[in-house]
């Protein structure tokens, strides 16, 4: 029997519009939001992409529901293998690692494993076969937790500079960016 997320699920595509509705009935809705976050990380689910796609968009308003979810999510960030589910993710990572450094009492509160999932995952997403928006993500990332872990930093750098050459424009655009702010 499937679940009434499920059943929403199953209609989601790539649309804006049609992941944006979905993401809504899961605002509307905030019992759902702990199924979500556990289809994300189920890659033997169809929907886990589509899952994704919507914790996605629901982070963006309401990322201190992913509070009491952290120890699962950012301990699973390594099962993601596919790339429709990691863009999202990678750019849910970098919302939360934003908020945790925040300093104010609204953010989330990372503990010292979720940052160090977190940085293991940026990192592996950085030197593996992963495309554009991902890398881009986990190298913002990773600047963020670079002014907080002083060997961030230079492993960065050394892994933008080794690949730049070998990225599309917009890679380079972001490598750029963060490389002018490392300096």
């Amino acid at each position: 029997m499937l679940s009434e997320l499920q059943k929403k699920l199953d209609y989601v595509n790539a649309y804006r519009e049609n992941r944006l509705k979905t993401a809504k009935d899961v605002l509307e809705n905030p019992s759902l939001f702990s199924e979500l976050v556990s289809i994300c990380f189920s890659p033997q689910d169809k929907n886990n992409h589509k899952a994704c796609w919507i914790l996605e968009f629901v982070s963006y308003e309401e990322l201190h529901w992913l509070q009491p979810h952290l120890d699962f999510f950012c301990s699973n960030l390594k099962v993601l293998k596919d790339e429709s589910s990691m863009r999202p993710i990678a750019k849910v990572t970098q919302l939360l690692v934003k908020s945790h450094y925040k300093k104010n009492e609204n953010g989330i509160q990372l503990s010292e494993e979720n940052l160090q999932d977190c940085i293991e995952a940026s990192f592996d997403w950085l030197i593996n076969d992963t495309k554009v928006a991902t890398k881009a993500y986990s190298i913002r990332t990773l600047y963020i937790l670079g002014n907080y872990y002083d060997w961030i930093h230079p492993e960065l750098k050394v892994i933008i500079d080794k690949d730049f050459g070998d990225h599309s424009p917009a890679y380079k655009a972001v490598a750029k960016e963060v490389l002018k702010k490392i300096k």
